[in-house]
């Protein structure tokens, strides 16, 4: 049934992106998921790019929003306040180096970085859209090249 996802162009290129939007794995695990399936290396990289932009806008203009509504359930205010944390465990970064301590912590390809934390950080710290988006791009560029030339370089020794 879901055979296409695996064996055609479109699929392949659907699970990419679709891969690259889920949190924790973003880019990191599509575009190695993508070349895994055969995909060109440099369409796996901006396909992986454009699924992992994909949500950023979103959390940046709606997530406090959600967390407030979030903190109205007991279970759900426990997550809320978790993922609070994740984003002041980066406050003193974040004040100190504004829009170049956000970049970083898209652009350095580690466990609890990423479009979404750079999201979620700067949602809780009131970084604008207009001045988060584009800094919050470089980093995913930056990650996706970091992880490009991994993946690349690995497919090569192969």
């Amino acid at each position: 049934m879901f055979s296409w996802l695996f064996n055609t162009l479109a699929g392949k290129i659907l699970c990419t992106f679709a891969v690259s939007m889920v949190p924790i794995i973003e880019l990191r695990g599509a575009l190695p998921i993508g070349v895994g399936m055969g995909l060109d290396p440099w369409l796996s990289l901006v396909v992986s790019i454009a699924g992992n932009m994909v949500p950023v806008p979103f959390i940046i203009l709606f997530i406090r929003k959600i967390f407030d509504w979030m903190k109205k359930f007991p279970k759900f205010a426990k997550i809320a306040e978790k993922l609070e944390g994740k984003a002041f465990k980066h406050e003193e970064k974040i004040k100190k180096y504004e829009l170049i301590g956000l970049f970083f912590l898209v652009a350095i390809p580690l466990p609890g970085t990423g479009a979404w934390t750079g999201s979620l950080v700067a949602a809780i710290f009131d970084i604008r859209i207009k001045k988060a988006f584009p800094v919050i791009f470089a980093g995913v560029v930056t990650a996706g090249l970091v992880v490009f030339f991994i993946t690349y370089g690995v497919v090569l020794i192969i």
